[in-house]
């Protein structure tokens, strides 16, 4: 076994009538596995590959076609994480079979890979979630333990190919909502021509037990969630710089 195995890869979870993953109703493929620390995590027992559950493709599929009435378009399937692109070979054959039996498919990523590994998988994705999470390269080795450029060469292949694309941005208060930062986001953005909508996700502490339960610190205990106001405030902010190419979304925290 071993990351770059075609045929089985490792998983965190599935849920089968996701309705936040992609557009309409999706099943979700939660791989495990992810290259970034990211300091609000709600899934910080992603991090390890050889934690996840064995699965093939054979079995996903079979489990997915039960689904089928479900999935129907523009819902599908989608596979997230973790970090997908950790599993390159393995979410490359999912997707392709995926697509074979008609299914819709989104890719939820951070874009941190090298770019030659990834080009299979896009080719058998129809929309990718792309999580941005800063745009000042200081604050996302702060926020992620990783450095930015691969997720911004990642973004501007995207466009170059004119892959579908949602962007997500999470205001964490003190961290991102510098409003240099933001407004260098929405700026990159806005020069990429495959953008189909931007979504602005409130920073929460929904996972910080599992922090506790891993024995992890977790950082960011003393930091409450954006006000209504400060999330509007970035809103605005992509939107002035979208010139209503796309729409700029906020996710609700209740």
């Amino acid at each position: 076994m071993n990351m770059h195995s075609p045929t089985i890869g490792q998983l965190h979870s599935i849920e089968t009538l996701g309705t936040i993953d992609g557009p309409g109703i999706r099943y979700v493929v939660f791989t495990q596995g992810c290259p970034l620390r990211c300091l609000y995590c709600h899934n910080p027992e992603c991090r390890y590959w050889e934690d996840g559950k064995p699965t093939s493709v054979e079995e996903l599929m079979t489990d997915i076609l039960r689904y089928r009435s479900y999935l129907r378009s523009p819902g599908g399937v989608t596979v997230s994480g973790g970090e997908p692109l950790m599993q390159p070979e393995f979410v490359a054959n999912l997707l392709k079979r995926c697509q074979a039996a008609g299914f819709h498919t989104v890719l939820d990523t951070s874009g941190y890979t090298v770019l030659p590994a990834a080009l299979p998988v896009l080719e058998h994705t129809d929309l990718v979630m792309l999580d941005i999470k800063s745009f000042d390269p200081d604050i996302y080795q702060r926020l992620t333990g990783v450095s930015l450029a691969p997720t911004l060469q990642f973004a501007r292949h995207l466009s170059d190919i004119n892959k579908p694309a949602w962007i997500r941005f999470v205001l964490v208060p003190g961290i991102t909502d510098d409003p240099d930062n933001v407004k260098g986001l929405a700026q990159f953005v806005s020069t990429l021509n495959n953008v189909q909508r931007v979504e602005i996700l409130p920073f929460h502490k929904m996972g910080e037990y599992k922090w506790k339960q891993l024995g992890y610190e977790y950082q960011l205990e003393d930091v409450e969630p954006p006000t209504p106001e400060a999330v509007q405030t970035v809103v605005d902010i992509f939107k002035k710089y979208s010139g209503d190419r796309y729409p700029v979304l906020s996710q609700s925290l209740n």
